[in-house]
């Protein structure tokens, strides 16, 4: 069975405060029929710091889609790397061991694909393949690692590269001054982060099962507008209720699993606002202690899109209290309604057979 390893995070130098961005909605907004409201919802997302791949001051002048988008990828090509080359080595694994890159955002677009820069630039191999997924938003980290953990089991020996780069800040559209839009301008962070699912051996979770669920007709609850200044964030006030619809879907996963969603012993799920993850406890009847590591990446980092699931995973791994066979579940939510939903088992340490490149277990079917 596939082993998601431990992650490696990478983010921006520039921070921002809660204070600050108060200060910044009372400045920029002071006319704002609805202020008070959107400083009341911005103060209750708990969020402390985020980080901006660009300084504040930067951030907050529009300068055209064009220059947007062509600073979203100088800054990818400047900071993915790095952060590639520690996952691989939490894999104990080397560029040349990849056989997917599954590189995932939803804040700028390159085609062809970062993939092929990477395969370019770091030494992967030639035919390594590639999986870009760009429309699935915060939900996408979740999705890749059930597509790593697929393409692992039609591959046993195969070792799979996930890629989350995130630079929300690149959205900020000023023009946009909803509340909803308010509230996301104060909650959202930028962050890169990457992790590789090994075939054989490694230390993390093992995956056992995973499962996709789709809430019928709430396609435009999150979604973007594409405009000639860019992508503008849309978001349904009924967004923050939607655990209710999620959470069942969950359990039946858990169920099909012979398992207690209730009663794991760890939770990885999106971090989208603190009524997410109090809605969750309430209805799996968790302990709000169950979802501290995502809510301690809201509280340091923000809102990062499909990074969140690999953050909190890294929190996991940081506390060093797992121990082997203990169950958990990833989730991760977004457009659609959609989530990606992962269940699986602590293992560590467990050696990984020789590897034959030639064997038909690595090659295109």
């Amino acid at each position: 069975m596939a082993t998601l390893c431990r992650p490696a995070i990478g983010v921006p130098e520039n921070v921002i405060t809660m204070e600050e961005t108060l200060d910044l909605a009372r400045t920029l907004h002071a006319d704002h029929p609805q202020l008070g409201l959107a400083l009341r919802l911005i103060g209750n997302t708990g969020v402390r710091t985020r980080r901006l791949v660009r300084p504040i001051e930067e951030t907050l002048r529009h300068p055209g889609f064009a220059a947007r988008n062509q600073t979203y990828e100088q800054e990818a090509k400047a900071r993915v790397p790095e952060v590639i080359r520690r996952a691989v080595a939490n894999a104990e694994l080397t560029v040349r061991d990849v056989d997917v890159i599954i590189y995932v955002s939803c804040t700028g677009f390159m085609m062809p694909s970062m993939t092929a820069w990477l395969i370019n630039s770091m030494g992967f191999r030639s035919d390594t393949r590639q999986l870009p997924i760009a429309q699935l938003g915060c939900a996408a980290g979740g999705a890749a690692i059930n597509r790593a953990h697929d393409f692992c089991t039609a591959y046993p020996q195969a070792n799979v590269l996930i890629v989350s780069c995130e630079f929300c800040s690149l959205c900020y559209q000023p023009t946009d001054l909803g509340v909803g839009s308010l509230l996301s301008n104060g909650l959202f962070g930028d962050a890169i982060a990457a992790a590789v699912v090994r075939g054989q051996g490694g230390t993390g979770i093992r995956i056992e099962r995973n499962g996709s669920h789709l809430v019928p007709d709430t396609e435009d609850w999150i979604s973007y507008g594409v405009r000639d200044t860019g992508f503008h964030f849309l978001l349904d006030k009924r967004v923050p209720g939607t655990m209710s619809m999620l959470a069942p879907a969950l359990r039946e996963l858990a169920e099909q699993h012979a398992w207690d969603v209730g009663s794991l012993d760890f939770y990885i799920v999106h971090a989208g606002g603190p009524r997410i993850l109090d809605d969750l406890c309430q209805f799996l009847n968790l302990d709000p202690a169950a979802f501290r590591f995502s809510r301690a990446t809201l509280t340091e980092r923000g809102n990062i899109a499909s990074a969140v699931v690999f953050d909190a995973l890294d929190r996991l791994f940081e506390e060093g209290a797992a121990v082997d066979s203990q169950r958990g579940l990833i989730a991760g939510f977004g457009p659609g309604i959609t989530a990606e939903i992962t269940l699986g088992r602590w293992v560590s340490g467990e050696p990984a057979p020789l590897r034959d490149l030639d064997e038909a277990a690595v090659q295109p079917a």
